[in-house]
């Protein structure tokens, strides 16, 4: 297989693309492409790259089909700043190969996160781990805004005071927040890196590391745009049903009423009409 070299990647390598307040996303390095996938899906035929339609068809095959062996074959290394609460979530998707910097043997910077007024919301009534989509008034969003700053300004004083004593830096960091922003080399394949996505670019998941799994996906849709536009449609913005679900459609289909109950209707809603 030759060497993949992709213009429009070489020419962001290293670019830092910023997110959130102080936190970025910079691609450092790449390992394939779509001609990569495609190369590693027709090698047991001896065959190698051929139009872009096919190529593209293939592709799309792979995704819809679950053969995610060929998409292993890319891979991706980034430098990714985060809150360490975006980092304590992302750490769950164990696939990943990582390397955070060490607060035992740097001295951590004073950068801490605190979010846009717009994204300060009291707690959703209707879902236990999330945010509530109505609005807040502006004077209680600029008080938390102002509490956490606060808070945070106070914690860095501490932390500098205890360095300033001669305590270790790994005791001086123990009262730091969630809020700390960390930095680590990140390195995922690419079939693992759109299970990633699917799950973190989900209108369920948390809105700050939603806003990295965006500039993700920019990203890696410069390196491999025809895997992402099959990802896109057929994965992150595709449905897939039940044996039940199916039996479901085919009978509205015919003209008779819906046969789900309860929470299975509930669900089926959401995902079909």
């Amino acid at each position: 297989m030759a060497h993949c070299v992709v213009p429009e990647a070489e020419a962001i390598l290293d670019k830092e693309f910023p997110v959130l307040d102080k936190g970025f996303v910079r691609l450092v390095d790449y390992l394939g492409s779509d001609a990569r996938i495609v190369q590693a899906a027709r090698v047991s035929y001896g065959e190698g790259t051929k139009t872009f339609r096919q190529d593209k068809g293939l592709i799309a095959y792979l995704m819809r089909n679950d053969h995610t062996s060929p998409f292993e074959q890319v891979n991706f290394t980034f430098h990714i700043k985060m809150p360490i609460f975006v980092a304590r979530q992302w750490i769950r998707h164990r696939t990943a190969r990582v390397n955070e910097i060490s607060g035992r043997y740097s001295v951590l910077a004073d950068e801490a996160y605190i979010p846009e007024l717009a994204y300060i919301n009291k707690q959703s009534d209707d879902n236990k781990q999330g945010r509530s989509e109505e609005p807040l008034d502006r004077e209680t969003q600029e008080k938390v805004a102002r509490l956490l700053a606060q808070d945070q300004k106070r914690a860095f004083d501490t932390y500098h005071e205890l360095l300033d004593l001669g305590i270790a830096r790994e005791l001086a960091r123990i009262d730091l927040p969630l809020s700390l922003y960390t930095q680590w080399y990140w390195q995922m394949d690419l079939h693992n890196l759109f299970h990633f996505l699917k799950l973190r670019l989900d209108s369920h998941a948390q809105y700050e590391i939603r806003a990295y799994a965006e500039v993700i996906l920019s990203i890696i849709r410069t390196v491999c745009p025809m895997a992402c536009e099959a990802f896109e449609s057929l994965v992150l913005h595709g449905v897939r049903f039940s044996a039940s679900e199916m039996d479901a459609i085919k009978k509205m289909l015919d003209g008779e009423d819906c046969p789900l109950k309860g929470r299975e209707r509930q669900i089926f809603d959401e995902k079909f009409l």
